[in-house]
């Protein structure tokens, strides 16, 4: 059995370009479906997996470790880059489910089969920019209230929201007060029994990231999100350490090496590998590993394509420290037009049940992607009021 050829498909998705995998085979009608997503850099992704093809043409599929190997390391500078470790993680996804269907069982059988029954699933409510918070008082705080109530009812049991405005590197207690307020109108809306997540999408910096912590400690939160740059490990393991929330990050971390700092810092309770950037199912797999002795529990980052989600599911049905996965429903509205899922989605509690098809348990729909052509992303740009360059 040989590689044949590595197809890229881009399906624009509002947001995003969905980058698609196809790795096809010399066995008739078998090949495997893959994602690599990477805003603001489609064409550089898909010229990474152009490039790294070479390696892989020829080769039995089955072998994914050698063929990650490969693609990692035989090149000068390693698969350390978000291009290229987005590139790998692509192909290595497909390739897992490729074995999934040579074999006829789903990728997680593969894995040692079922550690859970269902997983849970969150929506993402939004979050204010930089302009609505400098215009609006803390008053914004009911429209917050009412994205968590219709969250709830369309049976989420959890929700992530960015309550947390973009922050100058040190400011007053205004943003502070601000996300304090939302947070507590949130929790007021929904009552205990429903989790809610703040995600700071690292706009802060350390010392207002501590703050934004302290204050929002006493809401219950189930974790808080990128409290500071991902770079600074030392400051997010100090903020750790001064709250019992439990706080999330690893988003923006690609392979296994930067996240062994993160764990021998204790810097989280949570890590948060994206699938599609950190290597793939090859490497998830190893951090989850090296997580477990831990004690650290693994949300994978998931806000892509439908590819990326099953192979997120998969991991999850097969890794104990696995504990809820991020969902995307209503970003396009022919979503479902685009891929035929193999796993059930149970909307009481939006809980999900195991794929039953071999290997991801999906079939891209190439006709309905290509009605979505390749469109330029709208570029985000945040600037302080001041005009100097902000995070978004």
């Amino acid at each position: 059995m040989k590689i044949t050829a590595i197809e890229t498909h881009i399906c624009n998705a509002r947001m995003r370009n969905w980058i698609f995998v196809k790795v096809l085979t010399d066995q008739p009608g078998l090949y495997g479906w893959g994602e690599a997503t990477l805003e603001w850099h489609t064409r550089s992704v898909v010229g990474a997996i152009e490039d790294i093809s070479q390696l892989l043409i020829g080769e039995d599929p089955r072998r994914i470790e050698h063929l990650w190997q490969m693609m990692y390391r035989q090149h000068f500078w390693h698969g350390n880059g978000i291009v290229r470790s987005t590139a790998i993680s692509g192909i290595d996804i497909a390739l897992w489910d490729i074995v999934g269907k040579v074999h006829g069982v789903p990728c997680h059988e593969l894995w040692g089969g079922r550690v859970r029954d269902y997983i849970r699933t969150y929506s993402h409510l939004g979050g204010g920019k930089m302009e609505d918070f400098y215009e609006t008082s803390p008053s914004d705080a009911k429209r917050f209230a009412e994205l968590a109530i219709e969250a709830v009812e369309d049976r989420f049991t959890a929700f992530k929201t960015m309550a947390v405005p973009e922050t100058m590197p040190i400011e007053g207690m205004r943003p502070v007060q601000y996300a304090e307020a939302c947070v507590a109108a949130m929790r007021d809306a929904v009552g205990p029994d429903i989790d809610i997540m703040v995600d700071c999408h690292a706009r802060c910096s350390p010392r207002m990231g501590m703050r934004f912590a302290k204050a929002l400690d006493p809401y219950g939160l189930y974790f808080f999100e990128e409290p500071c740059w991902p770079e600074t490990l030392d400051d997010i393991a100090a903020i750790q350490r001064a709250v019992t929330t439990p706080v999330a990050t690893g988003e923006r971390l690609i392979t296994q090496h930067a996240f062994r700092e993160l764990l021998e810092k204790r810097a989280c309770s949570v890590i948060q590998p994206d699938i599609t950037h950190c290597g793939g199912l090859s490497e998830a797999r190893r951090i989850a590993a090296m997580a477990e002795p831990y004690r650290v529990s693994m949300a994978p980052h998931n806000p892509q394509g439908p590819v990326s989600t099953a192979a997120s599911l998969e991991f999850g049905f097969a890794t104990p420290s696995y504990i809820i996965c991020e969902s995307v429903s209503n970003d396009v509205p022919w979503r479902d037009d685009v891929v035929s899922e193999g796993f059930t989605l149970e909307k009481k509690g939006r809980i999900v049940r195991p794929n039953t098809r071999p290997g991801l348990g999906i079939e891209i729909n190439e006709a309905e992607v290509a009605k979505h052509p390749f469109k330029q992303e709208v570029l985000k740009r945040t600037f302080y009021p001041d005009g100097a360059v902000g995070d978004w």
